[in-house]
């Protein structure tokens, strides 16, 4: 009994010894994958950021860049034709604003090496393209059909900037200016300009001239014009020229303008603002001879007589804001009523050959007095002048560039009428300001809203 018993307990033991291997062959497997399992997220967490190095690395990659100037398109259209514009607050001129929802958050990008066209591209901050130098701050983006030089067209650049400028509470000033013409880049702006510019924003004018030697330029945040004052509503562009006009007398140290420039309230300001070459008058002595004998028969009239060409822009604002009626040929110059009060009058000559061949640009400063709340007294068409050389037919090119004459008759007679109307209005003006207890209204507002 006792033998058997001995036996089967051995026969157990060499069962549990046969088994044993494979249990701890089992255990082993076990402990394999729970040592695997607590090592997972280690794992995981060290493979995201090469993960994510390779999101970024594709997005990059995706980066396109398109003609700037996409000549499919019609102008005002064709520049960054990708995008529509949009005129908010109302009243705005049609722009872009990236980046937007409307640019899925991307900024803008801007490839323009010399002798290059131009091109552009959408991209996320955190993937830009290969090379791009990112511009911190925020971008004003001009595109203009006409250069940065020429005061009218400039201004019309400007005005849009100036009335987004001051809707954003003045607290949106440019780090930078990008300018384009025709979808080209050009690295500069007029000085009379660029002064307006520093003038309205408050801050120096750098102008950005995509010379990266690394490649693209992108912006942190840009605002885009292409059409210039396209959709800018009337009421828009006249509180923009408050603005820019208020500005630029601060800048100047012009305080409240006075009524009358030093005298009475009433007194009458007439300033002769001369060119040299193109479109000056042939005898400047005796068209100011004029003027000053008719000024001489209003009470409290004064004439002074400048030459825009040797005046600093400072110089320009201070005598047009102390400016009643401004006596000028057609040209540039003009753009300085922009620093006259509302209500001012312009008084506007020509040589031949403008009102038979020059079309509706002629009436450039026709339209920017009304837009500017002044009084465009009427143009002077000079219908006189030397024979074209060799026949020339096109009397424009011929005499566009010709010097003034002088109707001795016609100009006392229309300055007669135009400063016995402005001197009565001034004069009802200051007389309603007095009856109300009003102080003068020597300057226009320059609050932001």
């Amino acid at each position: 009994m006792a033998m058997r018993k001995s036996t089967t307990n051995l026969h157990y033991l060499n069962a549990v010894l046969c088994l044993l291997p494979t249990l701890l062959l089992a255990v082993f497997v076990y402990l394999q994958f729970q040592t695997l399992s607590l090592l997972s997220p280690i794992v995981q967490c060290a493979s995201q950021p090469a993960a994510a190095d390779d999101l970024v690395d594709r997005l990059r990659a995706s980066v396109t860049f398109l003609p700037l100037r996409d000549t499919r398109e019609r102008p005002g259209k064709w520049f960054i034709s990708a995008m529509n514009d949009i005129s908010e607050p109302e009243g705005e001129a049609k722009h872009l604003v990236l980046p937007s929802a409307a640019s899925s958050g991307r900024v803008l990008c801007v490839s323009a090496p010399p002798g290059v066209d131009a091109a552009y591209a959408l991209a996320w901050r955190d993937a830009l393209p290969r090379g791009a130098e990112l511009r911190p701050g925020l971008a004003f983006v001009s595109e203009s059909f006409y250069d940065y030089k020429n005061l009218w067209h400039g201004l019309a650049a400007l005005a849009p900037f100036a009335s987004w400028h001051a809707r954003s509470g003045c607290r949106a000033r440019p780090a930078s200016w990008a300018l384009f013409q025709r979808g080209a880049a050009r690295m500069e702006m007029g000085g009379w300009l660029t002064s307006l510019a520093e003038a309205t924003t408050g801050v120096d004018m750098v102008i950005e001239t995509f010379r990266s030697p690394a490649g693209p330029v992108c912006f942190e945040e840009a605002v885009v014009f292409r059409r210039n004052m396209d959709g800018l509503s009337r009421e828009r562009l006249r509180a923009a020229y408050d603005f820019m006009r208020c500005r630029a007398r601060a800048r100047c140290g012009v305080a409240d303008v006075p009524g009358g420039g030093g005298g009475e309230p009433a007194a009458l300001r007439v300033t002769l603002l001369f060119r040299t070459g193109a479109r000056a008058f042939k005898n400047e002595t005796a068209v100011a001879r004029v003027f000053q004998r008719e000024c001489a028969r209003v009470a409290g009239c004064t004439v002074t007589t400048a030459h825009s060409d040797n005046m600093t822009f400072c110089d320009q604002v201070r005598l047009l804001s102390s400016t009643d009626v401004l006596v000028s040929p057609h040209g540039a110059q003009l753009a300085n009523m922009l620093f006259m009060e509302r209500n001012s009058s312009v008084m506007e000559f020509y040589p031949l050959g403008w009102r038979q061949r020059a079309g509706g640009g002629q009436f450039i400063f026709r339209w920017m007095a009304d837009r500017a709340g002044m009084r465009h007294e009427g143009s002077w068409w000079d219908p006189h002048g030397e024979p074209c050389p060799d026949g020339n037919p096109d009397i424009l090119s011929c005499y566009k560039s010709r010097q003034i004459g002088l109707d001795e008759a016609y100009f006392a007679k229309w300055a007669a009428t135009v400063f016995a109307a402005a001197k009565e209005r001034k004069t009802i003006a200051v007389g309603d300001r007095a009856q109300a207890g009003e102080r003068e209204r020597g300057r226009a507002t320059c609050e932001c809203s």
